[in-house]
């Protein structure tokens, strides 16, 4: 049971990353109906992929792992967290923008998108993915037991 959840900790995250990279590239191209369409797509491919990927972990660290008392007194791990939950705030403003062109995308128009609201988009994205950098590391730094305070 241990490597089944193993294993669909790092689909799941490797899900994330891939939604994330893709709506990067997403928000770097020019802006149409289609692009628009895949960016709603791919963000709630993004959100389910962190849903899931913080049930897995938290199972994971419960019942699978080293149990929470060695995750809990793991620096790594608390920064680990903390980067997933400032990636995970952070997404919050470029999922709102993109439900919001709902209306537009029924009635096959164009949303209305600032260049402003464009570059913070796209801004924000940059950040979960340096985000993602930080979170690897972390877990590379736990893999060996670096950060544990216990």
């Amino acid at each position: 049971m241990p490597l089944t959840f193993a294993f669909l900790h790092h689909l799941t995250a490797f899900a994330l990353v891939s939604a994330i990279a893709i709506e990067l590239v997403l928000l770097g191209q020019k802006f149409t109906l289609e692009k628009a369409r895949k960016l709603q797509i791919v963000d709630r491919v993004l959100g389910i992929s962190a849903g899931l990927l913080v049930v897995v972990g938290l199972l994971r660290v419960f019942y699978f792992e080293k149990g929470s008392a060695y995750y809990f007194h793991n620096g790594a791990f608390h920064a680990k967290l903390a980067l997933f939950f400032l990636a995970a705030l952070l997404s919050i403003y470029p999922t709102f923008r993109f439900v919001s062109w709902n209306k537009s995308l029924k009635q096959g128009k164009l949303p209305d998108v600032s260049e402003r609201q464009w570059k913070r988009m796209r801004g924000i994205v940059h950040i979960e993915l340096a985000a993602v950098v930080g979170i690897l590391l972390c877990a590379a730094m736990m893999a060996r037991g670096i950060g544990y305070f216990g």
